[in-house]
């Protein structure tokens, strides 16, 4: 493995990165607050860290990324984005210690949301943005957006494009991998621009319509208030981000294909089905749960079940409703949306739906084969067949998500968090989701794990960002040999 090569790129990652907290910066200048000393000297160091790792390594560029280059720089770059990010927080005194700067920064940048600031609304707005920043950032991939820029350095990035997207089988949209993630980063940009536009004409302000614009589309979840999407309470509003979050958790290769003229590009795609299905009907079963117990008029409890659904199962962990205080029924449907996850190729988390759909085929097949012994059957989705390479590989990350979710459940209860706080707490993170149940419900934030927790849960999101391979590869001795 090129060590100085996978430097070199990271340096490439850490540069960008540094280039893109003038944003940041120029919003504390425009409302002059305590954020642009800090910022300032972020951007120096990051700037600084990134031309002197590129210079260093400089001529290491060009040839083919091997597998295990990509999933080195993937992993490297999502840990010094999460660390730089950081940066600006500590040195504005927005947190008080250094592991909640960087918990904050890494639940950022995984689109996870979860927060440990008690009270969001006294922070100085430049770390606001910067906090959705980094959100709409990590959500299509600062490493997917570098991929775009790779081959004018020589660098091809196939390899990178695999390790980061996640799907179990990347849509190619291009020949070129390059042309592929320009493409996504310009659905992305004009969806974007449209849920900016509605919720401006919906009369929010332009700060908190761009702060939850650039937190909905990589289904984020983080607020500029402290009650989350409720303080507005507006139906237009709740209806706007509804919207933008199922278009989130779709694949975004389909909303190539509309733009391009396929109006019927959804209802073909099976995946595209069972997800908006599933969000569907469990919206109209949490509705039947709360309607009289919770609020009511049917109006009422149709409006917060679907938003509370769809926004957990999208894993972008905006809450319009305290869920915690809901029917016990109804806690268990958000425990199971937050493993259900949305769509492959989305900007959303969990364990997406296609292989939980295939998972469902794989289990049938082996039903049928125990009446039909000497039968013939293939798992076939969209009238494809499915290869076993492809089946191995989905069964495997399931066996580890769910592996990986009772370890860590079980660290975490081992250090003093009650059970109902630690499983959804993980559940939570490894999703990508932000807010659980217990004393990380919907109406509390995370300040209240320990330390140690808290680095747990950091990791947990980066396994869920990275689709647990390219964490957990990197423990595996066989990786690191030549």
């Amino acid at each position: 493995m090129r060590w100085r090569f996978i430097f070199y790129i990271t340096g490439i990652l850490i540069f960008i990165l540094g280039l893109t907290m003038v944003f940041p910066l120029l919003c504390g200048l425009y409302y002059k607050d305590q954020s642009i000393i800090p910022f300032f000297q972020s951007m120096v160091i990051s700037l600084t860290v990134g031309l002197f790792l590129f210079i260093l390594f400089r001529g290491q560029s060009g040839g083919h990324i091997s597998q295990r280059e990509g999933i080195a720089i993937v992993a490297f770059g999502w840990v010094a984005a999460g660390m730089l990010g950081a940066i600006p927080f500590y040195l504005g005194g927005v947190f008080d210690t250094l592991v909640d700067a960087i918990f904050e920064s890494v639940s950022g940048f995984t689109t996870t949301g979860a927060s440990v600031l008690t009270d969001i609304e006294a922070v100085p707005r430049g770390f606001l943005f910067w906090r959705s920043q980094i959100q709409w950032l990590g959500g299509m991939g600062i490493i997917v957006l570098s991929v775009a820029i790779l081959p004018f350095l020589g660098v091809g990035g196939m390899q990178l494009y695999k390790a980061e997207v996640p799907t179990p089988v990347p849509d190619k949209l291009k020949p070129r991998i390059s042309e592929t993630s320009k493409i996504l980063w310009k659905v992305y940009a004009l969806i974007s621009l449209a849920e900016l536009a509605l919720l401006l004409l919906g009369g929010m302000g332009f700060f908190d319509a761009i702060c939850h614009t650039f937190t909905t589309m990589p289904t984020g979840g983080f607020s500029t208030k402290n009650a989350s999407i409720a303080h507005f309470d507006s139906l237009y509003v709740d209806t706007v981000i509804t919207i933008f979050m199922l278009l989130a958790g779709i694949n975004f290769s389909l909303h190539f294909q509309v733009l391009k003229g396929s109006t019927l590009a959804f209802w073909k795609d099976p995946e595209c089905r069972f997800f908006l299905g599933v969000v569907l009907l469990l919206s109209m079963l949490v509705t039947v749960n709360v309607f009289g117990s919770v609020y009511e008029g049917i109006g009422d409890a149709l409006q917060y079940a679907i938003f509370q659904v769809t926004s957990i199962i999208t894993t972008t962990g905006y809450a319009t409703a305290d869920f915690e205080q809901w029917p016990a029924m109804t806690q268990l449907v958000i425990l199971f949306c937050m493993f259900l996850g949305a769509s492959a190729g989305s900007t959303g988390g969990g364990m997406k739906c296609i292989r939980i759909m295939l998972c469902f085929k794989y289990c049938y097949k082996e039903l049928f084969q125990l009446i039909h012994p000497h039968g013939v059957t293939r798992i076939k989705i969209g009238g494809k067949v499915v290869s076993e390479e492809v089946m191995r590989s989905i069964l495997g990350f399931l066996a580890l998500y769910m592996g990986l979710f009772v370890f860590c459940t079980i660290l975490l209860s081992s250090m003093g968090v009650d059970l109902v706080t630690s499983i959804s707490a993980v559940a939570s993170s490894i999703g990508n989701i932000g807010p659980g149940l217990g004393l990380v419900g919907p109406a509390d934030n995370y300040s209240i794990i320990p330390t140690s927790g808290k680095w747990l849960l950091a990791w947990c999101m980066l396994l869920g960002r990275l689709e647990i391979y390219t964490v957990i590869i990197l423990v595996v001795p066989e990786f690191w040999r030549k």
